[in-house]
């Protein structure tokens, strides 16, 4: 028996005990082709998790956090002479222009408020001003405050462009229904111990199989990080061109399986009524939160800091955690926040033990109920 933690934090996220012990096997040389034979599957298999047909879209595995799903599309799609509209309106959006100025590729930083989603008009202007630009790119689910960017609108204008659109949709596939298809969808990318509910150290990109092979001839900004040189290796020898991350396909595997067993509207439906429950109860206790309502993707609820003198965030996180609860601080620049997920194998009954622990945590530490601003 593993001690169970509610995980409230944008991932990694709670784990069933199923999964945690499907790490749990013989020792295996990565290089058999039995393993070869699960990692080919289990890319297979993603596939559904967006609704990408196999005779269009492949998926290809690396080693590592979701960072590096934005350091690979970024690096090892962008033809020579064109440049990346990066439409951003969050922390991970500017991941990828962080990404884009320490390889020193063209790029528009397409920069807009935090608390808003982009404007279309603007990401559409950019378009109309640069015949150059080969790549869209931005951010599906903004984690550090929970707006839900409108991708299938950003995607349609990519397309009218004739460019790829790239999305980060680490914090909300295999969470918030989606379809490659119908989001207009180029490439997009995820990590194991997020949406599937696996463990860290696996990560996927889902793409254009005719546009990956077209990469090939642009230039080499990276070796471990170069999406065809992936890609082609796996193709040609069903091996990762490095070392995979052995037990935790193993629990990807095993995770899969369980989202497959739920169901993708069952799924969401959970998610969504863990965040209607953490609201509710952010409300009773008096907290507001940062982002319209209107705007949440549903899965983080970006918390304001009371104006108490006996507020500290430590401090009840720490009540919190030595609980079994975990709070995570925001990524809000100009504002004091704390997230709230709903991420992760957790249901409602997880919620209302964890506002009984937060309540608690507030009056141990003389915050005044309900919190004041």
């Amino acid at each position: 028996m593993v001690k169970r933690n509610v995980l409230l934090n944008p991932g990694p996220a709670t784990t069933t005990d199923t999964v945690k012990m499907a790490q749990i096997v013989p020792d295996i040389c990565p290089r058999e082709e039995e393993f070869g034979d699960k990692m080919y599957q289990l890319g297979i298999d993603l596939l559904g998790t967006v609704h990408a047909d196999p005779a269009k879209y492949t998926t290809v595995l690396f080693c590592g956090s979701g960072t590096v799903n934005i350091d690979v599309c970024l690096n090892s799609l962008l033809p020579e002479d064109k440049k990346i509209l990066i439409v951003n309106n969050g922390a991970y959006s500017s991941r990828a222009v962080e990404v884009c100025e320490y390889y020193g590729m063209p790029h528009i930083n397409l920069k807009s408020s935090v608390y808003e989603q982009p404007n279309l008009n603007d990401v559409k202007k950019a378009l109309d001003e640069n015949p150059d630009i080969a790549m869209v790119y931005t951010t599906h689910h903004e984690t550090g405050t929970g707006v839900l960017n409108p991708i299938r609108e950003i995607g349609q204008l990519a397309h009218d462009y004739d460019a790829i659109f790239v999305v980060d949709t680490t914090s909300s596939l295999a969470m918030i229904p989606i379809d490659m298809e119908e989001d207009n969808i180029d490439f997009c990318m995820a990590s194991a111990q997020k949406g599937i509910m696996g463990m860290t150290g696996l990560s996927f990109i889902i793409g254009n199989e005719e546009e990956i092979c077209k990469s090939k001839n642009y230039p080499k900004r990276s070796y471990y990080c170069n999406l065809y040189l992936q890609y082609d290796y796996f193709k040609k020898t069903g091996q990762m061109h490095f070392t995979p991350p052995v037990q935790t396909v193993y629990a990807a595997i095993q995770a899969l399986k369980e989202y497959y067993d739920e169901g993708e509207q069952d799924k969401w439906n959970r998610h969504q009524r863990v965040m209607a429950r953490i609201q509710e109860g952010l409300k009773e206790l008096g907290f507001k939160e940062a982002i319209k309502p209107e705007i949440q993707s549903g899965l983080v609820a970006s918390v304001l800091y009371p104006k108490d003198d006996n507020w500290s965030f430590d401090k009840v996180h720490d009540y919190c955690q030595e609980r079994g609860f975990t709070i995570y601080p925001g990524k809000i620049s100009d504002n004091e926040t704390f997230r709230l997920c709903s991420l992760g194998a957790i249901d409602v009954e997880d919620i209302d033990n964890f506002l009984i622990v937060l309540k608690e945590a507030l009056k141990s530490n003389n915050v005044t109920i309900p919190v004041q601003y």
